[in-house]
């Protein structure tokens, strides 16, 4: 028999789920920029003071809608490298980035949410930290074991970039070269750079195979970070 207790943590749980599935309806309907918990809270029958004791204030049910974002892209991207098996580097590379674009066009409104313009007055905590770095540490640990494995490709970093890229190998992956974190991180930013682009509708009219060409570009990221294809 269910105990009082656990009826009641089963109703906010399933509470909790509705208002955020009304927030992520009011995000595609009208952006981040103009979420409001008044609104959720009429949308789904309730006064605003009872929503107020799950999400006391609009920032709180952002950051959850933004956490909750954050990994639903990494738990598909981790679900790409897992099929992927038991394949060269580079190959789990490319898994791995066609399933963050695949995420990010089922889900736009989200993904604009993590990656689109900021919202006004609001300030992401360090509790997005985990969740957003989901992906980034996936691709270095391809990265990882690749350099353990086989080697990596090392192109060396110019003398001026030469503190930033320690201190970024002493941040990120203190087991890695310099040279092959600063590889790393860029090839990050120009991942997220192309999936935007996509999303954000940058390549009409430019690119009209898109999935062949980001799969190009996505192996053109691996070499960058010095994956060799078998």
């Amino acid at each position: 028999m269910s105990t009082p207790q656990g009826a009641r943590a089963r109703a906010r749980i399933e509470v909790t789920a509705a208002i955020k599935d009304e927030a992520r309806r009011q995000l595609a309907s009208e952006g981040a920029a103009r979420l409001s918990l008044r609104a959720v809270a009429r949308e789904l029958g309730m006064v605003s003071s009872a929503l107020y004791r799950y999400f006391p204030s609009r920032d709180d049910l952002l950051t959850a809608l933004i956490i909750d974002a954050y990994d639903a892209l990494g738990e598909a991207a981790e679900a790409a490298d897992a099929r992927a098996g038991d394949v060269a580097p580079a190959r789990r590379w490319v898994a791995v980035c066609e399933a963050v674009r695949g995420w990010a066009l089922a889900h736009p409104h989200e993904y604009a949410l993590i990656y689109g313009t900021p919202v006004p007055g609001y300030s992401a905590p360090e509790t997005t930290i985990p969740a957003a770095s989901r992906v980034g540490l996936l691709l270095m640990d391809i990265v990882r074991d690749a350099y353990r494995q086989r080697g990596v490709a090392r192109t060396p970093v110019p003398a001026e970039l030469e503190p930033e890229a320690r201190r970024m190998a002493d941040d990120l992956a203190v087991d890695l070269p310099p040279e092959v974190v600063t590889a790393g991180v860029a090839a990050w930013a120009q991942l997220f750079g192309l999936v935007g682009f996509e999303v954000f509708g940058q390549f009409n009219r430019v690119v009209e195979d898109r999935e062949a060409f980001f799969r190009h570009a996505a192996a053109q990221l691996a070499h960058g970070v010095g994956l060799v294809f078998p």
